[in-house]
């Protein structure tokens, strides 16, 4: 965790909340340590940069959970329009 936080040049805490408000649950290692995804982190900093500009942390979770469920469902009417005629698996 310590190293995920310096890459973003943020606390520990504040990666702590994002598990807390439930914006991702990273995976743990054997000695019970927090390993991020790099998605995870992309999350990460997507939130600090919201936090940076005023919003609230439990607002700033929702709106990127929004957005990555907006992202998700373009994907799947893109690649409907395409004629694939299934809808696609989960990534």
């Amino acid at each position: 965790m310590g190293r995920a936080a310096e890459i973003l040049g943020v606390t520990p805490a504040f990666l702590r909340s994002l598990d807390v408000a439930k914006l991702f649950v990273p995976q743990r290692s054997a000695g019970g340590h927090r390993r991020y995804s790099r998605y995870q982190l992309r999350l990460a900093q997507r939130a600090r940069d919201l936090v940076d500009q005023g919003t609230a942390l439990e607002a700033a979770c929702r709106i990127i959970i929004l957005e990555d469920q907006l992202a998700e469902a373009q994907r799947i009417n893109a690649q409907l329009r395409r004629g694939d005629g299934r809808p696609p698996a989960p990534e």
